[in-house]
């Protein structure tokens, strides 16, 4: 008989008794054999590995750490609330109670090797949270690199924090189809200079580009001295053809602008002129509605009114020219002169998010 017709008859199993001698008998008996004989040695391996490796462990964590250390880590281990410990990003959660608990339960570690007696904390572990014991200020790694993070969102192109924090003075620049507005403000948030020229010229003919250099030449020319010239960037996307002109029109002046203001105002072959993202900005006033950024009139026109109300106003216009500030702004509420509210309010934006949110 076969081996099928054993195992299997009529689609159900079936029992036939086997001769002792026979091969399928002792192929059967080797293969249970096998399994019994080979299981318990596996685990009795398994509970000897551990106990070595425990011991082992112990010592190797005296050698990782001088005595130095190793008493700086178990001082924190052994006095450190559950709050002050989940200040170590390792020690959040679970793993900062259970070593209270155990404390609590065993007693002050009396060594590292202990620690790993606490649950969750394995050996790898264990030497991760002795690290990060000793050097807490990797948590200031991680907010730098936060922040870093967040100057890449505010303006382009990427620039060191360093420059950044070391701004004394900036030049805002906002560009509209018929006019030109910056406002140059220091650290300080003093408004310095604050004014708009006009350019009708750009928008007609058929946008040489001599025409622009000209007018914007002419324009780079009042501007201030500063450490940033910072443009405002818009990035429209039109879909409808008929605003092609206009967006053209922009990419043009921003270009120029670029590159005048880099040669003009040149430092030791570094960047001078930045963009920042005009709904940024926006957001940041709470001018933002939807996807659509609304006039930033009243919002400037508070800033004018609390430089004289107040102590300590938000932004600072000085005295001798809070007057002329006042008439500017009045002659331009019934125009509605954006370019001249965004270039202050960018300016500020850049101070509030980019210098001071990034200061150490």
């Amino acid at each position: 008989m076969n081996v099928s017709s054993l195992l299997l008859a009529g689609g159900r199993w079936r029992c036939f008794p086997l001769p002792l001698g026979s091969s399928l008998f002792k192929a059967l008996h080797n293969s249970c054999c096998r399994k019994e004989s080979t299981a318990p040695k596996k685990i009795i391996s398994h509970v000897d590995f551990s106990d070595e490796t425990a011991k082992e462990y112990g010592k190797t964590l005296d050698k990782l750490f001088s005595s130095e250390q190793q008493a700086s880590i178990l001082h924190v281990l052994n006095t450190a609330s559950n709050k002050e410990l989940e200040a170590f990003k390792l020690l959040r959660g679970k793993k900062s109670l259970n070593i209270v608990e155990h404390r609590e339960k065993f007693g002050p570690f009396q060594n590292l090797e202990s620690l790993m007696n606490v649950p969750l904390f394995q050996y790898k572990i264990t030497i991760q949270v002795c690290n990060s014991i000793l050097n807490p200020e990797t948590g200031g790694k991680k907010k730098k690199l936060q922040e870093s993070r967040l100057l890449r969102k505010l303006i382009k192109p990427e620039i060191g924090r360093e420059r950044i924090k070391a701004v004394n003075s900036i030049v805002s620049i906002v560009s509209g189809t018929r006019r030109i507005a910056w406002a140059h403000l220091d650290r300080k948030l003093a408004v310095l200079d604050w004014q708009q020229t006009e350019y009708c010229q750009l928008m007609k003919g058929s946008y040489l580009s001599s025409v622009y250099l000209e007018e914007i030449s002419s324009v780079i020319s009042k501007m201030p001295k500063a450490d940033f010239y910072v443009l405002e960037k818009t990035g429209p996307s039109f879909q409808n053809t008929s605003l092609f002109p206009v967006l053209l029109h922009f990419h043009m002046t921003e270009a120029m602008l670029y590159a005048l203001l880099n040669t003009t105002f040149a430092q030791d072959g570094q960047h001078q002129v930045l963009s920042m993202n005009r709904n940024v900005v926006g957001k940041h006033f709470e001018l933002m509605i939807g996807d659509t950024r609304t006039s930033g009139k009243e919002v400037v026109k508070q800033l004018l009114s609390e430089s004289v109300l107040k102590d300590e106003p938000r932004v600072f216009f000085p005295p001798e020219k809070i007057v002329r500030y006042r008439q500017m702004f009045s002659s331009t509420e019934h125009n509605r002169v954006e370019e001249l509210y965004d270039s202050l309010l960018q300016a500020i934006a850049f101070y509030e998010l980019a210098v001071f949110n990034t200061e150490s």
